[in-house]
């Protein structure tokens, strides 16, 4: 019977082959044990406003382990079921519907284009499900879903009155997020190549961002500049909310609002990357508005550099994130007191975390599917050993806030942040984000109409 293929839009197929997302949802499997349930929801339409929705993004766990991109679904595995152990619960196909909001994949596609053992109707899924309950021997679910923790609450009182007296129901739960956050966490060879062009585009509207960078333009055009690159590379919306700050404003971690004028003389911070196929760029470049660095400025700049520049060179196999965090701090607190902007002895400065003052969040997070990617930072209470395949960003700041009166006025409204994305390798590591400059030469260089080079 005819499927309907050629009818589905290019993003409701997954973009990487349904092999590997089979073979994900398998390797999952192994690790439950026999006759285990689990059941993870998709995301859901959010209303913006009225009758108006944002526009839809799946879940990033239901997409790592299906590629599926409709919302209201269930994905259930039943470990060791002999009809089948992969299971998919979506929307019927519906001419009506589809006219309004774009072709559904159905059941019968779903089978073919996703590699599911069965799939049927959601509306099935309160029948079905608590048939599935009554035979499993534990439960795997996302426990901070509340409404599916709800909704499961439901088929366990639905199995109790079916079979009442007679009714087995399972006396373990547990929390599928660890679980699946450790699959996600050691990226393999085709997250690798999703990665790095989600790295590519994200650059590349970085320099764009410098070359067109005057003057009086106002921060949302640049956002602009960046998020139109992103569009023209591949369609791809930003991996998060764009941070354009100029000036003081590029003190404030995560200012959005994009809407002040950019001042000759000032900085501006510009922290925004792209999502390509479901994988995230993070870059964090800052640069001058005029084209050249002012003397403080470079000062500064050249501080944090250095630190982003040491931590990219402690990265390796083995070695954890607590470590290149202590490695920055340090090298940070040396240059603040270098440059007078904190007084005292180092380790001391370090042990009291007076340098919080200028450097309040950590160096590093985990990058993939999210921008602050899922994956333990810690195991056993120790700092976890980075592996081969792990990705994360680089990203010291130095911020001096327009209201720091106990520094010379020379140094406020100063924010500085130097965001690279890194793979660990056998050997070291991959710097994902080098195509756009962050040396002041090499920032200087672009600005004025030079190649992006370092």
């Amino acid at each position: 019977m005819n499927t309907h293929a050629s009818l589905l839009r290019p993003d409701v197929l997954p973009a990487l082959p349904q092999s590997v997302y089979r073979a994900r949802r398998q390797q999952l499997l192994d690790q439950l044990p026999e006759g285990a349930l689990m059941i993870l929801p998709a995301a859901n339409l959010a209303t913006r406003s009225r009758d108006t929705e944002y526009p839809f993004r799946q879940s990033s766990d239901f997409w790592y382990l299906t590629g599926y991109q409709e919302p209201e679904a269930l994905l259930v595995l039943c470990k060791g079921r002999r009809e089948g152990e992969q299971l998919l619960f979506n929307q019927p196909k519906d001419k009506l519907m589809e006219t309004w909001t774009g072709i559904r994949l159905g059941q019968e596609a779903a089978i073919s284009q996703l590699g599911v053992d069965q799939a049927f109707v959601l509306s099935e899924a309160d029948q079905r499900v608590p048939l599935l309950l009554a035979e499993a021997s534990e439960v795997w679910l996302p426990l901070e879903d509340e409404a599916l923790y709800h909704r499961y609450l439901g088929w366990r009182q639905g199995v109790r009155r079916l079979q009442k007296r007679a009714a087995r129901l399972p006396d373990r739960i547990t929390d599928l997020s660890t679980l699946l956050g450790e699959l996600r966490l050691i990226k393999q060879p085709e997250e690798i190549e999703l990665l790095r062009e989600a790295a590519r585009i994200s650059a590349e509207a970085h320099c764009r961002a410098m070359r067109n960078c005057r003057p009086g333009m106002y921060e949302y055009q640049l956002q602009a500049e960046i998020e139109h690159e992103f569009m023209l590379q591949g369609g791809c919306p930003p991996a998060y909310g764009s941070i354009v700050g100029a000036g003081d404003n590029a003190c404030v971690l995560h200012y959005v609002d994009n809407r002040d004028a950019l001042q000759d003389g000032d900085l501006v911070l510009i922290d925004a990357g792209a999502e390509f196929q479901g994988y995230a760029g993070d870059i964090t470049r800052i640069f001058p508005v005029n084209g050249r660095f002012s003397l403080q400025q470079k000062q500064l700049y050249q501080l944090v550099l250095q630190a982003n520049e040491l931590a990219i060179s402690l990265v390796r196999p083995g070695t954890t994130l607590d470590a290149i965090h202590q490695a920055v701090v340090r090298c940070l607190v040396e240059g603040l007191v270098a440059l007078d902007l904190l007084q005292g002895e180092v380790q001391q400065l370090i042990d009291s975390e007076t340098y919080k003052t200028f450097f309040m969040h950590g160096t590093s997070h985990w990058l993939g599917l999210d921008v602050h990617d899922a994956g333990l930072y810690r195991q056993q209470g120790q700092a976890r050993a980075l592996q081969p395949g792990m990705v994360f960003t680089i990203e010291p700041g130095l911020y001096i806030a327009p209201d720091q009166m106990d520094v010379d006025s020379l140094w406020r409204g100063i924010g500085i942040r130097i965001e690279d994305d890194v793979l660990v390798t056998e050997e070291g590591c991959e710097v994902l984000t080098q195509g756009v400059p962050k040396s002041v030469e090499g920032i200087e260089t672009l600005m004025a109409g030079g190649d992006a080079t370092d």
